[in-house]
């Protein structure tokens, strides 16, 4: 923009008189502007460094140092142009000019012509009422122009390689110049991210990790104010985990309502993206909150169809059950093949055992439609010894609370109790008849306290040790599916009994039960192969440790609470052994 030198200069009659010719206007007009530098490239030519620099107004010059001035308008000049001997205030270079400095003094004359055109048009537009300025701007452009024409002419008859290696040196410095600029801009201004530590607070929990999981700052901010607050779970600090990040505070109020409003404030927050779980914290016993990506929790793809495999194990442990019920075959076992027809002996007995078995899954499935739980395919494990050990069903979904889970747990075992106790009472009753009867040694019934304490109760003075008794096989098939349902009720590892010890008493409590139960089962397993070969099925398929609730902290109610405990104290009494003698007289304490 043209400073108030340039505008009392064009105005003075005397400044007027030197505007008769074309170049004395541009001298007079630009004499007045001052100007700074705004870039610089530097380019290498023919072994030496040339540099090119722009200028622009920076302020205006007082009225009276038109001397001073000059001598700046002659500095820009001198900058701008090759030493070619031209010292004229024409930057025209002659015909006979090298290429390369043809080329460098058009470039400096066209950021030179830009920036005046710039001043100028301003200039313009601040004094358009001035005659003068019109006719001094006129002037300028004419020149302007003419400059252009001559230097395009002499660009075209420019053909020298030194010229086009020059250019194409400017532009690949220029682009070196820009992506550098756009790669320390990015620099400076960094993704503002938190790495993600390895060791998940979610115990037992499968997750779909390929790569390290970065959770963003501003998701993390947004967690710790606008989802957690003072009415509900108070943070202090928070702690970055593989698949989550953990926070450590205060809970406030019950568990089970401050975890539906934090649940609901995340849910209106980031919508289905994140999981929240209220757990305790196995370090101090404190309650902590653990947000995990969802999308980390999805369960991938198996390489061999769940449907396939339950199928293949289902087979076998068909076998196994007509095997269990066929005494001639199960002393012989590769007889069974050339015996095959033996096995429809013991179909009645397999059907009854897989009778208690199914009974028990299906109250499982019933009670995880109740509850919204997705559970996966049951694998029946085949066991020879007495048919099977039950199934191992997966549970696939994320339980809600520790009473959703002790009822989804303890219904199996209910059920299957429930179906072998009608089944066995039924035996018992009922006399043998043709044959429907098998002889037993009374000494069978001590394997069972239950089963022991029952048949002394209901047989009276007939099970005398030492005297042989007929009963209805039934009792036997019945005995048997209460076994594999006690079994599977052993506090230990993700069996029933595990979770429901889990539920009623806590991750710390059931966990140490847990061990506790295995080192008997490891001691038992000395003089018992059923009990050997059980502590292998845990140890390696149903160890745990079991998955995180969504919020563990609330106990379960004291009437599911009560039948839990009755489930697994029946269960003890099924498999621990009957000490009493039996006589005539009743029972013999006598041991």
């Amino acid at each position: 923009m043209a400073c108030t030198s340039c505008m009392s200069l064009l105005q003075s009659s005397t400044s007027l008189g030197c505007l008769q010719s074309k170049s004395k206007t541009l001298k007079l007009l630009s004499s007045s502007i001052c100007f700074r530098p705004i870039s610089k490239s530097s380019l290498r030519l023919n072994g030496k460094k040339t540099s090119i620099s722009c200028h622009g107004m920076t302020e205006t010059q007082p009225d009276g140092n038109s001397d001073e001035t000059l001598e700046s308008k002659d500095e820009v000049e001198s900058s701008t142009a090759p030493d070619n001997g031209n010292t004229g205030s024409n930057s025209i270079p002659d015909e006979n000019i090298s290429g390369p400095q043809t080329l460098l003094s058009l470039n400096n004359l066209k950021m030179y012509n830009k920036i005046e055109e710039n001043s100028t048009a301003s200039n313009a537009s601040e004094s358009s009422t001035a005659s003068e300025t019109i006719q001094a701007l006129n002037n300028l452009k004419a020149y302007n122009k003419s400059e252009e024409i001559a230097t395009t002419n002499l660009t075209e008859s420019t053909t020298e390689p030194e010229a086009i290696q020059a250019l194409n040196n400017l532009k690949a410095y220029n682009k070196s110049e820009e992506e550098t600029a756009t790669t320390n801009l990015t620099e400076e201004k960094p993704e503002e991210i938190v790495d993600v530590a390895s060791g998940s607070p979610l115990p037992g929990m499968r997750q779909q990790l390929d790569e390290t999981v970065r959770i963003p700052k501003e998701t993390i901010d947004a967690l710790k104010d606008q989802v957690f607050g003072f009415d509900t779970f108070f943070v202090t600090t928070h702690e970055p985990y593989e698949g989550g990040v953990l926070f450590k505070g205060n809970l406030r109020g019950k568990a089970a309502t401050s975890y539906e409003k934090i649940k609901k404030r995340l849910n209106d927050k980031f919508g289905d993206q994140y999981l929240l779980f209220i757990l305790i914290n196995p370090e101090d016993e404190k309650p902590v909150a653990v947000v995990v990506p969802r999308v980390t929790l999805e369960q991938g793809s198996t390489a061999v169809p769940e449907w396939f495999a339950a199928g293949a194990f289902g087979l076998v442990t068909v076998f196994t059950l007509l095997l269990r019920n066929v005494p001639a075959l199960q002393s012989n076992l590769l007889s069974t093949f050339d015996n095959i027809e033996l096995l429809k002996d013991g179909l009645e007995g397999a059907l009854v055992t897989a009778l208690i078995i199914v009974v028990h899954e299906i109250a499982h499935f019933v009670v995880a439609k109740m509850k919204g739980i997705k559970l996966g395919v049951p694998y029946f494990v085949p066991s020879w010894q007495i048919g099977s050990f039950g199934a191992i069903t997966r549970i696939v979904s994320i339980v809600q609370n520790r009473q959703d889970l002790l009822q989804l747990v303890a219904a199996g075992p209910f059920a299957g109790f429930s179906a072998g106790l009608v089944l066995l009472l039924l035996g018992f009753l009922v006399p043998p008849i043709g044959g429907l009867s098998i002889t037993v040694d009374p000494t069978v019934f001590h394997e069972s306290f239950l089963v022991g304490g029952i048949a002394k109760l209901i047989l009276g003075d007939t099970l005398v040790e030492g005297t042989p008794v007929s009963i209805n096989p039934l009792v036997l098939w019945a005995w048997s599916g209460l076994l594999i349902n006690a079994i599977n009720s052993i506090p230990a590892g993700e069996l029933d009994g595990g979770r429901i010890a889990f539920a009623l008493w806590g991750r710390k409590v059931s966990a140490r039960l847990s061990s506790i139960t295995l080192g008997l089962l490891g001691i038992a397993a000395i003089f018992n192969d059923v009990a050997f070969y059980w502590v292998v099925l845990i140890f390696f398929l149903q160890r745990g440790p079991i998955s995180p609730l969504s919020e563990e902290i609330t106990d379960p109610d004291n009437s599911s609470a009560a039948l839990s405990v009755a489930i697994l104290l029946l269960g003890l009494l099924i498999c621990l052994p009957f000490p009493f003698p039996f006589t005539a007289t009743g029972l013999d304490f006598d041991i």
